[in-house]
């Protein structure tokens, strides 16, 4: 589970760039398997900002823990470590 939630933040740092008030739609990461309990894991350690947009739900990374939250993800995926700025 561990590793589900540093891919999915993985994303969202990296690829996508979602930090603060840049939202990406939750239906695009729908390929995570219990992304549900990821996403309420997240925004309960208020690491995952929500958004409810009138068509969609938009999710995105909370930059005031941005070091804690690059912390994690090389934890868990070490091979991306100094990838993320």
């Amino acid at each position: 589970m561990e590793k589900a939630k540093a891919q999915l933040m993985f994303k969202l740092a990296f690829s996508k760039r979602n930090w603060g008030e840049k939202y990406d739609r939750l239906e695009h990461y729908k390929r995570f398997d219990n992304l549900k309990i990821i996403i309420k894991e997240l925004e309960k350690n208020k690491w995952l900002l929500m958004k409810n947009k009138p068509n969609y739900t938009g999710i995105s990374l909370n930059p005031e823990y941005k070091k804690e939250i690059i912390e994690f993800i090389e934890k868990h995926i070490p091979e991306i470590r100094g990838w993320i700025k």
